[in-house]
C-alpha cells in the first residue's frame, strides 16, 4: 500500500479518504484511463469527448493552440472528467512551454550563465503563473540532467550544465515557485541524459557511467530533489547498463532495457536506494527509445507493470486501452500494481486540491505575456549572455566606425518553404539598425527557394566573391548561428545550407568577424576560426536587443561560460 502520509504526499485523512473512495468506485475501463496522459492536437468536439468520456484519460499535454483554445479546452478537461484531470505543460523556459503567447525568461542554460539563481527564480514564477492561467497543474521540468557530453544537444541548452551543486540549486529554486503556484513537477530525464549524445526519440539513450560515477553525479541530484519534496519523476528511454547489473548479477546485454521498462531502475533504485514514493511518469511513449525496446502492444503495459504509474501520450487511443486491458486481464500487470499506480495518481491530484477543483476565471489569461513578464526576461537576458573569447580584441563595436555589416545568418532548414525564414533573422537586423549599424544580408538557399524555385539558385550559393570588393564594401561581419531541432538526428551540428556556399567562414580574414550563437553552447566545434564568440542562448526580441547592447559597449556581459564550449579542443580557444 502506498503511504500517502509520507512525502511528497502529505494527504490528510480526509484526503487519503477521497482517494480511497474514489478509487472504490472506478469502473476497469476508469481504471484503465487513469494510466494515460493524452497529447492533445485537435480540439473539436467529437475528439475531445472521445477523450474525456470514452477514454477517460487522467492526464493531457497539448500543442499547438491559442491561447483562448487552450483555456477552453482544459476548461472542458477539468469540468466535464468525472475524476479531475492533471493538466501539463513544458514550462522549462517560462510560460512558452504552455502557450505559444507565453513569456520565454531563460533556458536552463542561460539560467546557469547568469550566476544568480534569481534568473531561474523569475522563469519558473512566469512559467507558473501563465501556466495556472490556462489551468495547468503540472509541469514536465526541472530539467535537471547532468550535461557532461558537449556533443549532447538533446539537453544542452535545456539543462543546467554539469555543476551538481548548481543543479540542484536552481532545480529547487525552480520547485520552490512552483509549488507556490499549486503545480507539480515531475524532474527529468531519470536516470539522466546528457552523458552521451544520442537523442532517445530515435534510439535507446544509453548513461553509461560506472554506478560510483552515477551516484556523485546523477544520483546526488535525484537524492536532493528526492528530499526537498520531488512531486513526480519522469522517466527517460534510457538504459544504465551499470546499475542494471548491480541489481541484476549475470544480465545479458541484449536483456538491457530503457528504465521506462526496468524494474531494477524503477524500484530498487528510484524507489529503493533513492526512496522515492512519488508518482512515476514517462517520457513520450512514441519515442523510438521505448518502441526499439519491444512491440507496442508489450512495452504499453510493459511500462506499468516494471514500476511506472502513467504513460505519456497514446499512439492509437482504442488500441493502446486494448493492450493495457490485455495486460491487466492475463496478470502481466497485477491489480496490486494497478492499485499502486492509482493511489500515486490520485493522491497527486489530492495534493494539488483537485478533490475540490475551481478552474481559474478566463480574466486570469491577461497575465500571459504581460509587460512583467517581459520585463523579467530582459533581465534575464542581460544577465545571461556570455562572451565566450575576444582573442582578436574586437569589442565593443562603435556603429561609426565599424558601421557597415555583413550579416550571415545561418539557420536550420524549414520544415517546409511555407513556413518562411527564422523571425530573429529580423528582429536582429532591427536591432542592428536601431543601435546605428548599415546591416546588408546575404540570403541563404532556403531564401532563395522561398523567393522562386531555381535550379540556379544552388550555384548562386557557390558563388565566389571579390575580396577587394568586399573589404570596400563593410566594415564588419556577423554571423548568427540560430540552429534547432531534435528528433531528427541524434545531434544538431552547425550545417550550411548547401554544401560550399558562401555562407562558410572564408571571410574571417578579410574581415573583422564577430561570432554569435542563438541556441546550442557548443557551436565552437564548428567554427574555432571565430575569435569573438558569445553565447547569446535564446533568439527572443529581449535576448537580441540585450546582444547588441553588450556588443556595443552599452551593457556589459554578466554571463560566464561552461568549460563545455571548448568541446575539449586546444583550437577553439584560440
Amino acid at each position: 500500500m502506498v503511504n500517502l502520509k509520507a512525502r511528497p504526499f502529505y494527504l490528510s485523512d480526509e484526503k487519503i479518504r477521497w482517494v480511497e473512495e474514489t478509487l472504490a468506485r472506478l469502473s476497469l475501463d476508469e481504471k484503465i484511463g487513469q494510466l494515460f496522459i493524452n497529447l492533445t492536437l485537435r480540439r473539436d468536439d467529437a475528439t475531445m469527448h472521445a477523450l474525456i468520456h470514452d477514454y477517460k484519460i487522467g492526464g493531457v499535454r497539448w500543442q499547438g493552440g491559442t491561447l483562448e483554445e487552450i483555456y477552453e479546452q482544459n476548461r472542458r478537461f477539468q469540468t466535464e472528467s468525472r475524476i479531475p484531470t492533471l493538466i501539463a505543460a513544458n514550462c522549462e523556459a517560462g510560460g512558452n512551454g504552455a502557450v505559444a503567447e507565453g513569456t520565454m525568461v531563460a533556458t536552463g542554460a542561460a539560467c546557469a550563465a547568469s550566476q544568480t539563481l534569481e534568473t531561474v527564480r523569475e522563469m519558473a514564477r512566469v512559467g507558473a503563473a501563465e501556466a495556472s492561467a490556462v489551468g495547468c497543474n503540472w509541469t514536465f521540468a526541472p530539467v535537471c540532467d547532468v550535461v557532461s557530453n558537449w556533443r549532447n544537444t538533446i539537453v544542452n541548452t535545456r539543462a543546467f550544465g554539469n555543476d551538481v551543486e548548481q543543479i540542484i540549486a536552481c532545480s529547487k529554486v525552480y520547485m520552490e515557485e512552483m509549488r507556490k503556484a499549486g503545480i507539480a513537477c515531475a524532474a527529468k530525464h531519470f536516470p539522466g541524459d546528457g552523458s552521451e549524445e544520442r537523442d532517445q526519440h530515435l534510439v535507446m539513450g544509453c548513461n553509461d557511467l560506472s554506478v560510483e560515477e552515477w551516484d556523485a553525479s546523477f544520483g546526488k541530484v535525484y537524492r536532493a530533489l528526492i528530499e526537498d519534496d520531488l512531486e513526480s519523476m519522469m522517466i527517460g528511454h534510457i538504459c544504465l547498463p551499470a546499475y542494471s547489473r548491480k541489481f541484476r548479477p549475470g544480465l545479458k546485454d541484449q536483456d538491457i532495457k530503457p528504465a521506462t521498462m526496468a524494474p531494477e531502475l524503477l524500484n530498487d533504485l528510484l524507489r529503493g536506494e533513492l526512496g522515492f514514493n512519488g508518482l512515476i511518469v514517462t517520457d513520450a511513449s512514441h519515442m523510438a527509445g521505448l518502441n526499439a525496446a519491444g512491440a507496442r502492444r508489450d512495452v504499453v503495459p510493459g511500462v506499468i507493470a516494471a514500476g511506472c504509474d502513467m504513460l505519456l501520450f497514446f499512439n492509437d487511443p482504442a488500441e493502446d486501452i486494448q493492450y493495457m486491458k490485455d495486460a491487466v486481464a492475463d496478470g502481466r500487470i497485477s491489480e496490486e500494481r494497478l492499485n499502486d499506480a492509482l493511489y500515486r495518481i490520485l493522491g497527486l491530484k489530492a495534493k494539488l486540491g483537485l478533490d475540490a477543483l475551481r478552474f481559474p476565471e478566463k480574466e486570469g489569461l491577461s497575465v500571459v505575456g504581460c509587460s512583467e513578464h517581459h520585463k523579467a526576461a530582459a533581465r534575464a537576458a542581460d544577465e545571461s549572455i556570455t562572451l565566450v573569447k575576444d582573442t582578436q580584441g574586437l569589442l565593443p563595436l562603435d556603429p561609426q566606425e565599424k558601421k557597415r555589416v555583413l550579416l550571415y545568418f545561418l539557420q536550420s532548414a524549414p520544415v517546409s518553404l511555407l513556413d518562411g525564414s527564422d523571425p530573429a533573422k529580423k528582429l536582429l537586423i532591427e536591432e542592428l539598425e536601431a543601435a546605428g549599424f548599415e546591416v546588408h544580408t546575404e540570403p541563404d538557399y532556403y531564401e532563395l527557394e522561398m523567393a522562386g524555385q531555381n535550379k540556379a539558385n544552388r550555384g548562386r550559393m557557390m558563388a565566389k566573391r571579390s575580396m577587394e570588393k568586399m573589404r570596400s564594401e563593410y566594415d564588419l561581419c556577423l554571423v548568427a548561428i540560430s540552429m534547432k531541432g531534435y528528433a531528427q538526428s541524434n545531434n544538431t551540428r552547425l550545417v550550411y545550407s548547401v554544401g560550399h556556399s558562401y555562407e562558410i567562414p572564408w571571410y574571417v580574414h578579410e574581415l573583422p568577424t564577430v561570432c554569435v550563437s542563438l541556441n546550442y553552447t557548443n557551436h565552437l566545434i564548428d567554427v574555432p576560426m571565430m575569435k569573438t564568440f558569445v553565447n547569446a542562448y535564446a533568439s527572443t526580441r529581449e535576448y537580441l536587443h540585450a546582444l547588441v547592447q553588450k556588443l556595443t559597449g552599452r551593457s556589459p556581459f554578466k554571463g560566464r561560460y561552461n568549460e563545455l564550449v571548448w568541446c575539449g579542443r586546444w583550437d577553439t580557444r584560440l
